[in-house]
């Protein structure tokens, strides 16, 4: 199954996550573009972020970061 726009959009949400610390989060203001606005809602819905406009990982959501960084990573060039 492809990766809908929704889906492509919650992982580039999730990958501006800062990993190396659980006390960082992020804050979508509401002066963002829409998609990312909603993106982060449908995070917040799914239960991977504490707060609709960003605030911090659950453990669920810190697990779908790590993964989302992972492919990431491996899909970038050197």
């Amino acid at each position: 199954m492809p990766y809908t726009q929704d889906i492509v959009e919650e992982i580039n949400i999730l990958v501006r996550y800062n990993l190396s610390t659980t006390l960082e989060g992020i804050k979508v203001h509401k002066t963002a573009a829409p998609e990312i606005i909603a993106a982060t809602r449908r995070l917040f819905d799914k239960g991977l972020v504490t707060l609709e406009d960003g605030g911090y990982l659950t453990d669920v959501g810190r697990e779908a970061a790590e993964q989302a960084q992972a492919v990431l990573n491996l899909l970038t060039p050197s």
